[in-house]
């Protein structure tokens, strides 16, 4: 093959992240090898997954294994893995691109504690421009399993704006990456401190790791290399799981939960699945791929297996090792295998029985939970019907109870507080928890003692429908019509009728009714929707986002002893009801969230009525 020696600049991304490695995240260098040693644990279960259908690409050595190596006279520090290699595109896609949109977002997470930006690398895919924080240049030799020897590449950088990649021959599969330490990291040199870091940061890669015995030339390992969820729960301790999932997850916080089991039956597996203890960049993105590694007897299948999983609980990490799948599973066959769908419905109930565990017994760590995952656990309402009545337990809403202090209020806890005689539980939804809490519609529930919830997130308008009833009560939203306060309804007298006639033709095509109205008490008006309207401030998103909104008119609720009501009763001139009713419906909609198709309008009726003109 003939000899090809390019120099290639790095993508400006990648630039601008070289440049915080080597100048920036220096507080806590040795993450470098975390992340090479988990970068040569995925090569080794690639080419472990490919040689399932093909095992000639193990070239005659199928002994998995990473290695590392120190040169102190060329001061050096080398680490080198067997697994599946790289071709020459390869290279250039991997070290000098970043396609995906990672970087991006590394660089708008970073909060400037050094420690922690630094704990961040693996988790957006960025793990090997780390080797730059201690390293002035770094050589990287490698094969992809399958070519012949001349297919092997050479890459080099010093980490500033460029790159060169050249042919070489290369007899052995796999990755060699060298890296030329700076001065002053002669600690990485020293082989019991990368043993030390080894046993911190690496102890459950199941692939050995060797290094050289002390004096001596023949290789030794140095971490378990055994499958952590394998091992009896007896043998570990938290720190074990705690560790685990760091390592595997790239992740610096602690998990808030997990749980790990053995399932025997018709179905044979093994889980262990956490619950993190910060949202993931992606958490909204309903297409990321994540979560879930799937193993088949220890053997790596896949790192984002999102069919063990309903969408819903996307943001569950974990491991599950399945005894009864093929190992040359692909996509597809998840797509209608029975043993995953076994497997899928025991891991949905695993994970919802430790979400209803921690709501019993450690409230505070669920109040945690919620704060992170809650808007997309309510999403399983209408995406699992089979696990709803188990949701609707878990979900917390604020409350106008005196008690309340943000989303802490279940069901069950409304359910055990309501009034004698009361039929349904009362919830308002709103575009935010205060607009919610100055809603004129709460006022007949407050004078009257009634509790109501409080549902503020985007996703709350549509979640109600799939949430209907809890404990054979009914919910009911009370901006909605035919929804008001125990008692009751306010009928008019003839002077009540004769005004609502006025406001009524005044906002002719504005409004479809105007009532009285037994839900307030302070407020002149409010505006309440059909079953089935869309509020004014979802209303509003919709146009912004450039979604068609059906046009429907509201009913607009008038309190007939607040001053302003009087005023208007005994207002004769024609053009100052006309006003009047429209500033009564501007602030109705106001209060709602809504927004005023005539702005201006509005504010020369209000100058109109208080300048008298």
């Amino acid at each position: 093959m003939e000899r090809q020696t390019e120099t290639l600049e790095f993508q400006t991304e990648v630039r601008q992240l070289l440049h915080l490695m080597i100048h920036s995240l220096y507080s806590h260098p040795e993450i470098f090898l975390r992340e090479l040693v988990s970068n040569a644990s995925d090569a080794c279960d690639k080419l472990r997954f490919e040689a399932l259908g093909d095992g000639g690409l193990y070239e005659g050595d199928s002994e998995l294994r990473i290695e590392l190596a120190v040169d102190k006279a060329a001061r050096t520090l080398t680490v080198r893995d067997n697994g599946i290699g790289m071709s020459r595109q390869e290279v250039i896609d991997n070290l000098g691109t970043i396609a995906r949109s990672g970087t991006k977002h590394f660089l708008e997470s970073l909060s400037g504690d050094k420690a922690k930006d630094a704990q961040l690398i693996g988790q957006f895919g960025v793990g090997f421009y780390s080797a730059f924080i201690v390293a002035d240049r770094v050589d990287v030799f490698t094969r992809r399993a399958g070519l012949s020897a001349e297919h092997g590449v050479h890459w080099s950088s010093e980490g500033t704006g460029a790159y060169t990649i050249e042919n070489i021959e290369r007899a052995g599969r796999g990755t060699e990456i060298v890296l030329h330490l700076k001065e002053g990291q002669d600690e990485f040199l020293d082989p019991w401190r990368l043993r030390g870091i080894v046993h911190r940061y690496s102890e459950h890669i199941t692939f050995p790791i060797m290094m050289k015995k002390e004096g001596g030339e023949e290789l030794e390992r140095i971490n378990q290399a055994t499958a952590l969820w394998a091992r009896p729960k007896a043998e570990l301790k938290d720190e074990d799981y705690t560790e685990f999932y760091k390592q595997t997850f790239h992740d610096w916080e602690a998990p808030l939960a997990w749980t790990h089991n053995r399932v025997e039956g018709r179905t044979e597996y093994t889980n262990l699945l956490y619950i993190p203890g910060r949202a993931p960049f992606d958490l909204w993105d309903r297409e990321a791929k994540h979560g879930i590694k799937l193993y088949v007897r220890r053997v790596f299948i896949m790192d984002d297996a999102e069919r063990l999983l309903p969408r819903y609980l996307r943001f569950v990490r974990g491991v599950v090792d399945a005894a009864d799948l093929p190992l040359n599973v692909s996509r597809e066959i998840l797509q209608s295998s029975e043993v995953l769908n076994q497997i899928r419905n025991g891991l949905t109930k695993r994970v919802l029985n430790l979400l209803e565990e921690l709501a019993k017994d450690k409230p505070e760590v669920y109040a945690k939970v919620w704060s992170l995952f809650g808007r997309v656990l309510k999403e399983g309402l209408a995406e699992d019907p089979t696990h709803r009545e188990q949701i609707t337990r878990l979900l917390r809403f604020a409350s106008t109870h005196e008690a309340s202090k943000g989303q802490d209020v279940s069901l069950a806890d409304y359910v055990a507080r309501m009034k004698e005689g009361q039929e349904a539980i009362y919830v308002l939804t709103a575009e935010s928890e205060a607009a919610a809490r100055h809603s004129p519609h709460l006022e007949g529930f407050r004078a009257r003692g009634t509790e109501v919830l409080l549902l503020t997130d985007a996703i709350d308008e549509w979640l109600l429908p799939h949430l209907t009833e809890f404990e054979g009560k009914p919910i009911r939203n009370i901006n909605r019509e035919g929804v008001r306060p125990e008692g009751e309804a306010p009928k008019a007298d003839e002077t009540q009728n004769e005004l609502l006639q006025r406001i009524q033709k005044a906002l002719e095509g504005k409004v479809k009714e105007v009532r009285l109205s037994s839900r307030l008490v302070e407020s002149p008006a409010c505006v309440v929707l059909d079953e089935y309207d869309l509020p004014p401030h979802l209303k509003r998103l919709y146009r912004e986002a450039g979604q068609p909104v059906p046009e429907t008119l509201p009913i607009l609720e008038i309190n007939p002893e607040h001053a302003l009501l009087r005023r208007l009763k005994g207002e004769t001139d024609e053009a100052r009801i006309v006003d009047w009713s429209g500033v009564l419906l501007g602030m109705a909609l106001l209060a709602e969230g809504g927004q005023l198709e005539d702005g201006a309008g509005f504010v020369q009726k209000l100058n109109r009525l208080m300048t008298g003109a």
